[in-house]
């Protein structure tokens, strides 16, 4: 009988994907209609995504099969949505941090600013959160996050010394956390020499040093997901709001552009970012912050030897190359082209110079970062010149050029680009059979529910959800519906998606909720309890912040006050200038 149930869980995955679809085929036969059929899609997607039965992007492949064997689009209309202008951002803007990873520039960023910052408990922690917060905004959380941690615990090494100095009783230059000058943990015999100290005391200093071990790992992780959410393409979730805003409301006039989210989330991330340094501060290494910010005289020398591990890192990468100052400032190139291509406040460089009859800006944030790119792969990585090749000292060769289709190749995660193209089909598949409007009308009880609770209620689903699924088939399969609802209930389509968008990066509980958790998790040092611990109180952090954002500074940015001219159909009958959030 084991053996039959050991077999059974072995073959799990393959019994998933074939009982799925013939346990829901029940709801596309006794429902003849377009709606039903693609709910009969959708449902089985999502547990697909939420079993992980098959990878995440052939799942994403479904929508180009059922929806023209259900007659509900055409092939070519479905295989249009894999390759939208955002699937082009997110392209372009992984060619460039692609590029910054290739050079090293990511790594002289980080050690510069720890070298600023030093090696004080409380600052330390800080000092990682805001590099690796700010690496996030422009390169891949998971690519931070695995340059991050190695140094984090090499810093963690000069600052706890090591278990031979421990159990030898010898002098080390390494910080005690938390020990006063009166708990020295070694004690002169008579002879004068040094004696180990009790086992008490040195129980609780790896105690003390453990604790201060898992803070600085989770810290890491933490900001790379909080870091994400501060520009546009920073994290996944992100693209697919756009993509998904564009879809189902193409006359938004391109409300959700660089710019925009930029002024939005920024400020979100800072505010949640101090209130998880303070958090995890608190959590790890207590109240007695005059410890934490190595106030006391006796810790001064002790710094010395982790200050000299980061200078000695940051020393070995020498000078900084031609390579890497090309990158530098097309970086900032890119940077300064997608904040005032269209930025709203003022006439940008796409209005002025690439406008349509609207006035609006033909180039799109995706063209900005495909013509950097381009540029990257024909400037060359050295002062241009000819040298010898190593193989053949005869012949002459031209440096290689910044990004190369080699290194594209072995970094591009091309699977997220089907998981965006899969879930601007199935909203688009949604909206065409009718499956949203049947919704919207289903949750029009919600009009009695104030906004502020919808929204609070709708971001913890979402925080919970993600969790456990992808943060990306977590936005995919929840910003249709409340788009839906939305506009069922006559409240601002953002209102509901912007949130829930950042609450699909709230997944600070367990290791499987993200790439940077389990990376993190896989050093060692940390349990489940403890991730889920300290990450539960900064999920509530998250919400309330979102919260706050949503109701304060957002709604100039997208005018959230008023229910929008191009988010009404055919079934709402609200008056754009009707106020949606209060008298």
């Amino acid at each position: 009988m084991a053996t039959c149930w050991q077999g059974l869980w072995a073959y799990r995955s393959y019994l998933i994907v074939l009982c799925l679809p013939i346990f829901l085929l029940p709801l596309p036969i006794l429902v003849h209609r377009k709606e039903a059929y693609c709910a009969y899609a959708i449902i089985l997607m999502a547990l697909y995504w939420c079993t992980e039965a098959l990878p995440l992007a052939v799942t994403a492949l479904l929508p180009i099969i059922l929806f023209p064997l259900m007659g509900i689009m055409d092939a070519s209309e479905v295989c249009i949505e894999y390759f939208k202008d955002t699937n082009i951002l997110f392209v372009g803007g992984l060619l460039v941090a692609i590029t910054v990873e290739h050079w090293n520039l990511h790594k002289r960023i980080a050690l510069r600013v720890l070298l600023i910052i030093g090696v004080r408990p409380a600052l330390l922690i800080l000092g990682f959160m805001l590099v690796t917060a700010f690496l996030s905004m422009w390169i891949s959380n998971t690519a931070t996050t695995a340059m991050m941690v190695p140094i984090a615990h090499a810093v963690l090494e000069q600052l706890h010394g090591t278990e031979k100095d421990v159990e030898e009783g010898t002098d080390n230059p390494s910080f005690e956390l938390q020990e006063t000058s009166s708990q020295k943990e070694v004690a002169k015999l008579d002879n004068g020499q040094v004696a180990p100290a009790s086992s008490e005391l040195l129980a609780q200093r790896n105690k003390e040093q453990l604790r201060f071990r898992q803070g600085m790992s989770l810290c890491v992780c933490y900001s790379a997901s909080i870091g994400g959410i501060a520009t546009l393409t920073g994290t996944t979730p992100n693209l697919v709001l756009q993509g998904q805003v564009d879809s189902l409301f193409p006359k938004n006039g391109n409300v959700v552009n660089f710019a925009s989210w930029f002024g939005f989330a920024f400020p979100t991330m800072i505010i949640l970012l101090l209130l998880a340094w303070v958090w995890l501060q608190v959590f790890f290494l207590g109240f007695n912050f005059r410890k934490n910010f190595g106030l006391e005289k006796e810790q001064h020398d002790q710094k010395q030897a982790a200050f000299q591990v980061i200078k000695t890192q940051h020393k070995q990468l020498g000078p900084m190359s031609f390579a890497e100052k090309a990158v530098t400032t097309l970086f900032v190139a890119l940077v300064v082209l997608w904040f005032t291509r269209e930025p709203g406040f003022f006439q940008g460089w796409g209005n002025l110079a690439f406008a349509n009859e609207k006035g609006q800006s033909m180039a799109s944030d995706g063209t900005v970062a495909i013509f950097i790119s381009m540029i990257m792969f024909m400037m060359p990585s050295k002062i241009p010149g000819l040298t010898q090749d190593p193989e053949n000292p005869e012949k002459l060769k031209a440096p290689p050029a910044l990004l190369t289709w080699k290194t594209v190749n072995e970094k591009m995660p091309w699977n997220i680009v089907f998981l965006l193209g899969g879930g601007f089909a199935l909203a688009k598949g949604s909206e065409k059979s009718g499956l949203s409007a049947w919704l919207g009308d289903k949750l029009t009880p919600l009009q009695h529910v104030p906004p502020p609770a919808t929204a609070i209620i709708l971001c913890l689903l979402v925080a919970t959800f993600t969790e456990c699924t992808s943060n990306v088939a977590t936005t995919t399969l929840f910003l249709p519906i409340l788009a839906s609802m939305a506009q069922a209930i006559c409240l601002h389509p953002l209102y509901v998606m912007l949130p829930c968008t950042l609450a699909a990066s709230l997944a600070f509980m367990l290791p499987v909720a993200t790439p940077p958790n389990a990376i993190v998790f896989s050093f060692g040092g940390l349990k489940v309890s403890d991730m889920a611990r300290a990450g539960f109180l900064l999920n509530i952090i998250g919400v309330l912040v979102i919260t706050l954002a949503i109701n304060s500074w957002s709604i100039p940015i997208f005018k959230l006050n008023t229910f929008p001219h191009w988010a009404q159909s055919n079934t709402t009958q609200c008056l754009s200038n009707s106020s949606v959030l209060g008298p």
